[in-house]
């Protein structure tokens, strides 16, 4: 193996502003790789200095009391702690969710149609299909990143992106879908709705679902 070929399996760790660390994981986007991610989340979570450990797509952030005087120190942390394999499997909480696809909720379906080459009804019933794993949770409060898409519904993301679209939108781009959990920008396509609150402050936990947990979409309804 080439030395730029190994590089590319070791994960790169960079400082996030003062008191803030960026792991990034190498390697396959896929649930076994997220299980690693969340059991080094468990195990930096206990280390000192360690305020919160935040799992992302195949990446955590780790988040600092102070500034460290040697990053060094949690760069071998997570090395060795990555390096062990252990993966967190978790019993999750399955949210069926009801979707009403197409029409005013999902103007982008005939879009998605089209540049997948498929019908409607064939985006509707491969869309909901999978279950979808909640890998992680964030871009914005109870958001939840989805992994288990379909390649057949592979779309990039639009050329130009929307202002914003409400909450309870459900989107795709890349190999990624979700529904918002608040009204915002985007540039995914947004295929249809739900009615659901992914985060409701007053709530404990504030936030509905957590890495590991799973999301079935329905189709309540197509609106062609």
């Amino acid at each position: 193996m080439s030395a730029s070929a190994a590089s590319l399996e070791e994960p790169r760790i960079t400082p996030l502003g003062s008191s803030a660390i960026l792991f990034e994981a190498p390697g396959a986007f896929d649930i076994q790789h997220q299980r690693r991610i969340w059991a080094l989340a468990d195990a930096a979570a206990t280390w000192d200095m360690v305020v919160e450990a935040v799992p992302g797509m195949t990446n955590l952030m780790l988040i600092l009391a102070r500034p460290p005087r040697d990053i060094g120190v949690f760069e071998t942390l997570l090395r060795g702690a990555w390096d062990t394999g252990d993966e967190k499997h978790v019993e999750p909480t399955v949210l069926e969710l009801p979707i009403v696809y197409g029409g005013e909720g999902g103007p982008h379906l005939h879009d998605v149609a089209e540049g997948t080459g498929l019908s409607v009804a064939e985006v509707v019933r491969i869309h909901t299909e999978p279950d979808y794993t909640v890998y992680a949770v964030g871009s914005h409060a109870g958001y939840c990143y989805l992994g288990g898409l379909d390649a057949r519904l592979f779309m990039p993301r639009r050329k130009v992106p929307l202002v914003s679209i409400p909450g309870g939108s459900l989107s795709l781009a890349g190999m990624q879908t979700g529904v918002s959990a608040s009204a915002g920008p985007s540039g995914w396509h947004t295929i249809g709705r739900a009615e659901i609150s992914f985060f409701d402050p007053k709530r404990l936990p504030p936030a509905l679902l957590k890495p590991g947990d799973v999301i079935r979409f329905k189709a309540e309804r197509v609106i062609a």
